[in-house]
């Protein structure tokens, strides 16, 4: 892995798994549950100039991730929702990079997008606790990927996803000393 690589993937890409265990499963719940906690505590204290600092070059700023976090994992809930109530539905993607140069997303102090991180994961994991065997392997079709997803291999990709955006944020804190 180059060094950009590194930076733009610090704990490595995502890798879907063959098979996913029940242990990874709780696990993945955990992290989902934790995370709100973990961001909040890294970031709570930074300072406008920090949090418009991106987290390496070309890159978004902490602010921007913080907001893109927020509109990704409620994204993401909502698919889990329409996966359990419909069958098969076909979500309707969004252009992330586009949403993360709106103003809210550029401007807007933090502290509503980890209030929405919190509420979304609080529910989200109330959610994922009471899920079957069965329930997990509900699906939902991604029409940009022409892909079905289920929810195990869903949740192992945002329990990912909460990992990979924390490390950038920890890797820029450390790199700066802050």
């Amino acid at each position: 892995m180059n060094n950009l690589d590194q930076k733009r993937f610090p704990i490595g890409e995502f890798l879907q798994p063959q098979t996913i265990s029940n242990e990874e499963v709780s696990e993945f719940i955990d992290t989902i549950s934790d995370f709100p906690k973990r961001v909040k505590k890294l970031v709570e204290n930074w300072s406008d100039e920090q949090l418009d600092t991106p987290y390496r070059e070309g890159g978004w700023t902490v602010r921007q991730l913080i907001n893109h976090l927020a509109d990704s994992h409620i994204n993401s809930f909502t698919r889990f929702k329409l996966a359990l109530t419909e069958d098969n539905p076909t979500i309707k993607p969004y252009d992330e990079a586009k949403w993360a140069e709106l103003p809210d997303s550029k401007t807007m102090p933090i502290k509503s997008a980890l209030r929405m991180l919190k509420g979304t994961h609080q529910r989200w994991t109330v959610l994922l606790k009471s899920l079957s065997e069965e329930q997990f392997n509900r699906t939902f079709h991604h029409p940009e990927h022409n892909i079905n997803y289920n929810l195990k291999n869903s949740l192992a990709l945002y329990a990912w996803h909460c990992n990979h955006h924390f490390a950038h944020i920890e890797n820029l804190k450390n790199k700066k000393g802050w």
